[in-house]
C-alpha cells in the first residue's frame, strides 16, 4: 500500500521564541515534525488540538485510508498559515507506509492499535507488529528524539495486590496476559514490551503512558468497570469501587507533555483524574441525567464466584467456551482498588484542567443528545 500524504497549510516559521512552554533543545522544538498515529481517533484528535495550543506547528497525522479527518482540517483551517498538518494514510502493517510515515520526524505519538479486535492474532497484528515496524523504521532514520507509546490499565496484574490498595506506576504488569482471556490486554502488554527492547536497542528515547478509563464526548459507553449489560439487565459490578475515569482532554494533554518535558525518558506516567467517583454514584448519576433503566448489582463475593465458575467450565469444556470472565479479570476490573496520578503531576507539572463535575456535565449532555 502506498501511503497518501495530504498537505494543510504551511508553516510560517513557528519559532522557539513564540512559545512559552517551549521544551529544551534537546528534546523537540516548535517547529520540528511530529508524528501522531491514530490521530483521527478518540483521543488523538484531541492529541492534535492539544499540541497545536502548546504551540508545536509541524504535524503529520497518520491514519487509516477511510479514516474521517474533517476535525484534523478544521484545526488546519482555524490555525491557518502558522501550521503545517500534514494527513498521511496508510497502514502501519506496511513498512514502505512507516518508512514514509517516520521520515524526517523528530517526536512520535504512538496512539493507533487494535483496540477493538475479538481474536489474539488481529490484536497482535494491530498492536505489536504495527509497532515494531514503526520503531524499526524510525531506527533507520536515524532521527527520532522521543518515542511515546499509548498504552493502558489494562496491563496491570492486580491479582497479587491486596484489597484496597493502591494501583500507581511501580505495580507488576501481566506476566502471563494470554491467561486473562482479553485479547488487548495481551497485546498492549507485548507492545510494551516491545516498545521497550527495540528503544533500548535502537537507542530510541522513550515514554509510556497508561491512562484509566477515557471518557468524554466521543466515547458515550458506560465502563465495563461499572458493570455490563446482558440479557436487558445491567449487572452492576462496581459497587463501592472508584473508576479510574480520566476526561479525554486531560488525557491527551497529559500524552502531550509526555512528548516534550525533559528529563523523563525510560519512564511510565499513570493518567487518572482528581476526585474520581465510586461507580455506584457515577451508574446513580447516569440514571438521572441520562435515562434510567433496569440494573442489578452484584456482591463482589458472587461476583467472583461467578468469574471462577466460567473459568472452571472454559477448562472443562477445553476451551470451547472462551474463558472471557475469569479471575484475572475480576482482579483487574472490579477488585476494589485505588489511584494516583501524584507522579505526572510531579514529574510534567499537569493537572487536569477539566473537572470531574464539569467532564461528566459534558459527558452526560452528549449522552442525551445521542438518545
Amino acid at each position: 500500500m502506498n501511503m497518501n500524504l495530504e498537505h494543510g497549510p504551511k508553516v510560517n516559521g513557528v519559532s522557539g521564541d513564540a512559545n512559552p512552554t517551549e521544551p529544551e533543545p534537546d528534546t523537540i522544538r516548535s517547529n520540528d515534525l511530529i508524528l501522531i498515529t491514530g490521530a483521527s481517533g478518540f483521543i488523538g484528535t484531541r492529541l492534535v488540538e492539544s499540541l497545536l495550543n502548546l504551540g508545536f506547528g509541524h504535524l503529520r497525522c497518520f491514519v487509516r485510508p477511510a479514516s474521517d479527518v474533517v476535525a484534523i482540517r478544521r484545526f488546519s483551517i482555524r490555525n491557518g498559515n502558522r501550521v503545517q498538518i500534514e494527513v498521511a494514510r496508510g497502514n502501519l502493517l506496511s513498512r514502505e507506509d512507516c518508512a514514509l510515515a517516520t521520515r524526517d520526524v523528530k517526536l512520535i505519538f504512538h496512539l493507533a492499535a487494535g483496540r477493538g479486535e475479538k481474536s489474539f492474532p488481529d490484536a497482535f497484528m494491530n498492536s505489536v507488529v504495527t509497532t515494531r515496524n514503526l520503531l524499526e523504521e524510525s531506527a533507520r532514520h536515524r532521527c527520532v528524539r522521543r518515542f511515546v507509546n499509548v498504552s493502558s490499565f489494562t496491563v496491570y496484574a492486580s491479582a497479587e495486590r491486596s484489597r484496597g490498595s493502591m494501583l500507581d506506576e511501580s505495580c507488576p504488569v501481566e506476566t502471563r496476559p494470554e491467561l486473562r482471556g482479553e485479547a488487548y490486554c495481551y497485546a498492549k502488554v507485548k507492545q510494551d514490551e516491545i516498545v521497550k527492547e527495540y528503544c533500548e536497542r535502537f537507542r530510541i528515547p522513550y515514554v509510556i503512558i497508561r491512562p484509566g478509563y477515557v471518557y468524554g464526548p466521543g466515547n458515550l459507553a458506560i465502563s465495563g468497570r461499572v458493570g455490563i449489560d446482558t440479557f436487558g439487565v445491567f449487572l452492576h459490578l462496581g459497587g463501592g469501587n472508584p473508576i479510574p475515569f480520566t476526561y479525554v482532554d486531560n488525557c491527551a494533554e497529559a500524552i502531550a507533555l509526555a512528548g516534550v518535558t525533559k528529563g523523563i525518558e525510560g519512564e511510565v506516567f499513570n493518567v487518572v483524574d482528581d476526585d474520581l467517583l465510586s461507580s455506584r454514584k457515577f451508574l446513580g448519576k447516569y440514571k438521572r441525567e441520562v435515562k434510567d433503566f433496569r440494573s442489578f448489582y452484584v456482591p463482589h463475593a458472587l461476583s467472583y464466584i461467578l468469574c471462577y465458575l466460567w473459568e472452571r467450565c472454559s477448562s472443562w469444556s477445553k476451551g470451547q467456551l472462551p474463558p472471557v470472565f475469569n479471575r484475572r479479570r475480576w482482579h483487574s476490573y472490579w477488585r476494589k482498588t485505588t489511584y494516583s496520578n501524584k507522579k505526572l503531576k510531579e514529574r510534567m507539572g499537569w493537572t487536569p484542567k477539566v473537572t470531574m463535575a464539569v467532564g461528566l456535565d459534558r459527558y452526560f449532555e452528549a449522552c442525551r443528545n445521542r438518545n
